[in-house]
């Protein structure tokens, strides 16, 4: 059977799609070397300065399956255009804030902006590439490293944006780069017609309340308590809603998350594995940027600087290297590797001195890392969207997208539970605060390990993608 005729413009729309995921990764790391300065002038407490993290990743999380709903139901490139708006003005909101709940607000409206781009630009993707496997496969690279490259780029720019311009560039940076994609968008992008179907707005509710539950859970479990009422209540809240959810998605005609998209091969895995490599990586970036600035004494714009590489090893790799091994090996042996090799770096940097240095103590384990991520990201991916029909990718990128958000999200939570719990003594003593960094970073080798079992147990084969094989 002969292929349908390409896209005249895929590779510029590509483009287009990657720079969106570029700046939906970076707007969830940019401001992290910001915090203090935005605490400084606002007036947050340290735990009230967390939510400026958990209310844009909350709101993106718990709206990525709408969002991937909207662009199967409304039209892929509608949606991605529509996010892109609320994300642009939701910037400006932030970025022009004067007071704590204002910037709360504009980080909010910023994660619903992500969760509609996200899910929609990897629905097109798969639209433009997904019957010519060996063009998906780069397409996937250089899609991975542009999500990696937001991440790492992210604690780099800011760095550069807090110690020269102002904590408020680190939102406003994205108004011009939001305009540029509204310009440039519908030009590049061929209009996908949606399909028939209604929007399950209950569901959304139950599903984002069940994450908000879980999250706030579990960031304020260290402060208040594990075992108090607070924290049982908020934990058994989110389990509710789960199950409420589910309950109405096997009964509904119109379900926002239809069951029987988990009987598409690998999804299920891929999904679970997905959720395990953020949790596994977050901690690791948020970690070994707090070892850079606490213990080796580097500045905000030293640690982006010192951060680069690995960003420069995951952009190289996964366009060049990923590919190519997946095409010869299979999805599953180059995912099993990446993850063995992201827990080995977390292993090394669970040992990190505190008389280290960058050269032998950091950069080594940093850039094992990058291999491994660029070797994982991809093929995860590719399993969790694997065999979706092409009137569900939508829902499948949105799904593929939010496991990777919560657990990155309960991840870091976790791992900054058990570091605080490591902390003896003066916790403004270098030593008391490694031992909590190193706990973290073993923590996360062992979420890394548990990865790769799950993939080895229940990912079959060697992988296929969209019903074609890769390669």
């Amino acid at each position: 059977m002969s292929l349908p005729n390409p896209d005249p413009k895929r590779w510029a729309a590509l483009a287009l799609l990657c720079a969106a995921q570029f700046i939906v990764i970076l707007d969830t790391s940019i401001i992290g070397v910001a915090l203090p300065a935005i605490q400084a002038d606002l007036g947050f407490t340290d735990d009230g300065l967390s939510w400026i993290f958990n209310a844009y990743v909350i709101a993106f999380g718990g709206l990525l399956l709408l969002g991937g709903k909207l662009a199967d139901v409304v039209g892929a490139r509608r949606i991605f255009l529509s996010g892109f708006g609320i994300l642009t003005a939701s910037s400006l909101v932030a970025g022009l804030a004067d007071s704590q709940a204002i910037l709360l607000a504009g980080r909010a409206l910023q994660g619903v902006g992500a969760a509609l781009i996200a899910p929609a630009a990897l629905s097109i993707l798969m639209r433009l590439f997904g019957a010519r496997p060996a063009e998906l496969g780069r397409a996937f690279g250089f899609w991975g490293a542009s999500a990696a490259a937001g991440g790492t780029a992210g604690v780099f720019l800011g760095g550069v944006i807090t110690e020269w311009m102002s904590w408020t560039w680190t939102f406003l940076v994205n108004v011009p780069l939001g305009l540029a994609v509204l310009a440039i968008g519908p030009a590049v992008l061929r209009k996908i017609p949606g399909s028939r179907g209604k929007i399950g707005v209950i569901d959304s509710v139950l599903v984002t309340g069940a994450i908000v539950a879980a999250v706030y859970a579990i960031v304020t479990g260290e402060h208040v308590g594990w075992l108090v009422p607070q924290t049982l209540a908020l934990l058994g809240a989110a389990v509710g809603l789960l199950i409420l959810f589910l309950i109405v998605q096997a009964k509904s005609r119109s379900p926002l998350l239809p069951l029987r998209l988990f009987r598409a091969p690998g999804l299920g895995a891929g999904n679970l594995v997905m959720a395990l490599l953020g949790a596994a990586w977050i901690p690791l970036w948020f970690f070994l940027n707090l070892y850079l600035q606490s213990v080796l004494n580097l500045s905000a714009f030293g640690s982006g600087l010192a951060l680069l590489p690995m960003t420069l090893v995951i952009m190289v790799f996964m366009v060049k290297l990923t590919g190519p091994l997946i095409g010869r090996f299979g999805v599953k042996p180059v995912m099993i590797t990446g993850l063995l090799a992201l827990s080995g770096a977390l292993g090394l940097l669970a040992t990190i001195p505190a008389d280290g240095t960058y050269l032998a103590s950091v950069l080594p384990a940093s850039l094992i890392a990058a291999l491994g991520m660029s070797l994982a990201y991809i093929p995860v991916t590719m399993t969790g969207m694997g065999g979706a029909a092409p009137e569900d990718t939508g829902l499948a990128s949105g799904l593929i997208n939010t496991t990777y958000q919560v657990g990155s999200a309960l991840g870091l939570a976790v791992m900054v539970s058990v570091a605080a719990s490591q902390l003896a003594g003066t916790p403004h003593e270098a030593v008391d605060v490694l031992s909590g960094y190193r706990a973290a970073f073993l923590g996360a080798a062992v979420v890394g390990l548990l990865a790769s079992a799950v993939a080895a147990v229940f990912v079959r084969g060697n992988g296929t993608v969209a019903n074609v094989p890769v390669g």
